[in-house]
């Protein structure tokens, strides 16, 4: 409550000021300033796991293919055209002319060498599961490509249409993830002019950007600062230094649009919140190992209501391990509703008439988690708050080292079950529950090309992880974004803010 009085007092106070956000817009200038809660550790984006990443990733580099966020089409990119020759071999004609930031010209080579880069083990890539159906890629001629997959693998459109991004094999080979990381070299709408570590990074529009389905960036200038503070963004914005905030809180986000200065949109996302249990005892034996506790648990938060009080907007109660509009997606599954009195008689059945204390930990969205935290506290389950950065609560989950966390997980914009399933029910440093019936279940789906065989295989996995409470998948988010009246932009589910669509009206 008390962050929410100062929150608004600020909102007011800088209202009052007299600012006016067209005096000091980025129309006038044609610079587009946008704000992070924190930079990106590095640019290089296969080493990068955070949304800031994929959100700057999809500006500066190109893939062969893009996916129109309207439509849901997959259209050619760096690719003019691609054809299947069977379940598991697919070949691209390139497009001729494009060239690098750097001016190094775009072929089949930087193709070839990032695939069979990015699929080696020792390339040091965060986030395998992107790359890792790929077999390898060979060059058929100076603008035509063949990829092989391991096996049949029905997302791959979705993929080389998303985090497969194309990096230049000779700049690459030279400056490697370091030099990528502070210096980005790609094909996109945008390059990177300037980046100031913790602080800013400028790019500005690439004028010999190909005519693609991207189409060529509208506004010239983007400067992505780094401001820790909502309150200060909040400031900025009403002060016409910030032309457009990202992940705008809920309250926030009501009291901008009531006030009538900015525009104020939000935009139903593919993130889903979900409470993870270390079902195996990864961390040790302890009460999260109990089926019991880990169905109290369930029944003792109120999805429902915090959706309504705190999240809001095109939010709403997941129930199943995946997003609803991802292919194979079944809520067909076992459901935990809010009852508190349930979750007191199982966790005396389990052995904990007077409830227990745990770790929990979580890494964003602290209003959330403290809701969380009360309703386990009005069924005896106190817990020891640790609130950490992403970066480091990931590295924790994998080490194998919590116990019980409050996290969310957006699929990288992959729309397909596949993203979200394998990623963390396939044995895997973030999988806490190594169920072998689940595993095989979700290869077979993620590898089928029956649709029907992958919903039924999607659909099996899917309930027995409900049924066991492997995981508790909480709510879907709305991402709220307040902007400059000058700036015309509309969002879309997958949560990637696109700086070469919006343009100033």
């Amino acid at each position: 409550m008390i962050r929410k009085l100062r929150a608004s007092a600020l909102i007011v106070a800088t209202a009052c000021l007299g600012f006016s956000p067209d005096a000091q817009a980025g129309k006038a200038d044609d610079t587009l300033s946008f704000a992070f809660a924190d930079q990106p550790p590095t640019l290089d984006i296969y080493v990068n796991t955070g949304r800031q990443g994929i959100v700057l990733s999809r500006s500066i580099w190109d893939s062969l293919l893009y996916r129109d966020p309207q439509t849901n089409e997959y259209l050619p990119n760096l690719a003019t055209s691609y054809k299947w020759i069977n379940d598991t071999t697919m070949e691209f004609e390139l497009r001729q002319g494009v060239t690098f930031h750097n001016g190094e010209p775009f072929n089949a080579d930087d193709v070839v060498y990032t695939i069979n880069w990015a699929i080696d083990p020792n390339s040091g890539i965060r986030t395998r599961r992107n790359v890792d159906w790929m077999k390898g890629a060979e060059k058929l001629g100076d603008y035509k490509v063949r990829i092989l997959l391991k096996e049949p693998f029905p997302a791959a459109l979705e993929y080389l249409a998303g985090p497969v991004l194309i990096y230049p094999n000779e700049y690459y080979a030279k400056v490697g993830t370091e030099g990528m990381g502070v210096a980005p070299v790609g094909t996109g709408p945008y390059k990177v002019t300037a980046v100031e570590p913790g602080k800013r990074i400028t790019m500005e529009r690439f004028e010999n950007y190909f005519d693609g389905p991207k189409g060529k960036a509208r506004i010239g200038k983007v400067e992505v600062r780094a401001i820790s503070e909502v309150n200060t963004q909040l400031a900025e914005l009403l002060s016409g230094r910030l032309d457009l905030m990202w992940r705008v809180p809920t309250d926030q986000a009501e009291k901008l649009a009531a006030m009538g200065r900015v525009t104020v949109k939000g935009s139903a996302t593919m993130r889903i919140g979900y409470i993870s249990f270390d079902v195996m005892g990864r961390v040790g034996k302890g009460p999260m190992n109990d089926l019991r506790v880990r169905q109290a648990i369930a029944h003792a938060i109120d999805r429902k209501g915090i959706v309504k009080a705190l999240v809001k907007g095109e939010a709403d109660v997941v129930h199943s391990a995946c997003f609803p509009s991802q292919v194979g997606c079944s809520d067909d599954v076992t459901r935990y509703d809010y009852d508190p009195a349930k979750a007191k008689a199982l966790l005396a059945e389990a052995g904990y008439p007077d409830g227990f204390e745990t770790p929990f930990y979580a890494y964003r969205d602290r209003r959330l988690s403290e809701a969380i935290i009360a309703n386990l506290a009005a069924v005896g389950i106190k817990t020891q708050y640790s609130h950490l950065k992403y970066t480091a609560l990931r590295a924790k989950v994998q080490a194998g080292e919590v116990p019980f966390q409050f996290m969310t997980w957006g699929s990288y914009s992959i729309n397909d079950t596949s993203a979200i399933t394998g990623k963390f029910f396939k044995g895997g440093k973030d999988d806490y529950a190594h169920d072998p019936d689940v595993a095989k279940w979700l290869e077979i789906a993620d590898t089928s090309t029956d649709l029907a065989v992958r919903k039924e295989n999607y659909r099996k996995a899917l309930r027995r992880i409900a049924d066991q409470v492997y995981w508790l998948p909480l709510w879907s988010y709305n991402t709220n974004y307040a902007m400059s009246k000058d700036l015309e932009f509309e969002p879309t589910s997958d949560e990637i803010p696109r700086f070469y669509l919006m343009h100033w009206k």
